[in-house]
């Protein structure tokens, strides 16, 4: 595995969005573990889940900077490679974003 510079942190963002995707997708349905007590059948308004999932689109370009980067100065990619890597994952980010 290349990189390291960061201690690989940039996968633990890849976590971080799954478990707010988790969220989206599971809000308004009915827990497992549901408990009348804990849950009312309600968990988040429209204005927050569209708030979520701004917050996931940053925290991914967060992650595609961090990874870049991590490679530029661990000496795997060069200035070149950055930028040209840099700008390929970040059209294909915004290229899933509309696919989705």
């Amino acid at each position: 595995m290349s990189g390291g510079i960061f201690d690989y942190s940039q996968y633990r963002l890849q976590e971080i969005t799954d478990r707010i995707q988790e969220e989206i997708d599971n809000n308004n349905t009915k827990p497992e573990w549901y408990n009348a007590q804990y849950w009312n059948g309600y968990r988040w308004t429209d204005d927050t889940i569209a708030e979520f999932k701004k917050g996931i689109e940053l925290i991914q370009k967060a992650k595609i900077y961090m990874q870049r980067i991590d490679w530029l100065l661990a000496g795997d990619d060069g200035e070149d490679d950055f930028h040209r890597r840099l700008k390929e994952d970040l059209k294909k980010l915004e290229k899933n974003k509309y696919d989705n």
